[in-house]
C-alpha cells in the first residue's frame, strides 16, 4: 500500500468525524474557514508541518504548540479535535485529514474546485469569468479558484476541474502545433 492510499483512508475517517461534530454545533462552514486557514499555516511552514509528523517529538510538546498555534483562533471543538489526533498519533495526517474535510464540505455545498494556472497574475473580472465559465461547464453552484502563476506558460491559462483540463495556453498551444507538424510530415 502505497502512502497516498494509507493517507486517503486515514483521512476520511477523521475528515467525516470532524464533519459530524461540525454539523453537531452548527459550524460546518465557519469549521471550514478554520481548517483553510490552518492548512495555510501548515503549507507556509515546512517547520511546523514537520515537528508534527517527527514520531520523536514527546505528544505534550506536540499538544502544546498546536495549542499556540490554535487556541483562540479556532473553535474549541476543533482545538480538541487536533488534540485527539495527537492522543492517536495521527497528527502527522493532519493536513491530508484537513484537505478531506474541505473536500467534503464542497460536495455538501456543491462546490467544486478550479486549479488555474496562469501566465499572469489574474484580475477580479478574469477570476469572475472562469468562475462563470466553469460554473457554467460543471453546474456548480460555486466556485473555489486556486490560482497559480507560471511564466513558463507564455500567455493564457490552464484550468483543472477534477479530472477535466482545459489547456489554453500559449505553451501548450505551440505544443500541439508542433505535433501536428510532426504527424504531416
Amino acid at each position: 500500500m502505497n502512502d497516498t492510499s494509507l493517507s486517503s483512508e486515514i483521512a476520511g475517517p477523521y475528515a467525516k468525524a470532524l464533519m459530524s461534530v461540525a454539523e453537531d454545533h452548527n459550524a460546518i462552514d465557519q469549521v471550514g474557514v478554520e481548517v483553510a486557514d490552518l492548512l495555510e499555516a501548515l503549507t507556509n511552514s515546512d517547520e511546523l508541518t514537520g515537528f508534527l509528523a517527527n514520531p520523536l517529538m514527546a505528544p505534550d510538546t506536540k499538544k502544546g504548540v498546536l495549542r499556540q498555534v490554535a487556541e483562540g483562533k479556532v473553535s474549541d471543538f476543533l482545538l480538541s479535535f487536533l488534540l485527539l489526533l495527537v492522543d492517536r498519533g495521527r497528527v502527522a495526517f493532519l493536513t491530508p485529514i484537513l484537505q478531506q474535510y474541505q473536500t467534503l464540505l464542497r460536495e455538501l455545498n456543491n462546490t467544486v474546485l478550479a486549479d488555474v494556472t496562469a501566465a499572469v497574475d489574474l484580475s477580479d473580472d478574469q477570476q469572475n469569468a472562469i468562475r462563470d465559465r466553469v460554473k457554467a461547464m460543471t453546474g456548480a453552484s460555486s466556485v473555489e479558484l486556486s490560482v497559480m502563476v507560471d511564466p513558463s506558460l507564455l500567455g493564457g491559462l490552464i484550468i483543472k476541474v477534477g479530472s477535466q483540463v482545459i489547456d489554453a495556453s500559449l505553451r501548450g498551444q505551440l505544443r500541439r502545433i508542433g505535433m501536428q507538424l510532426a504527424t504531416s510530415t
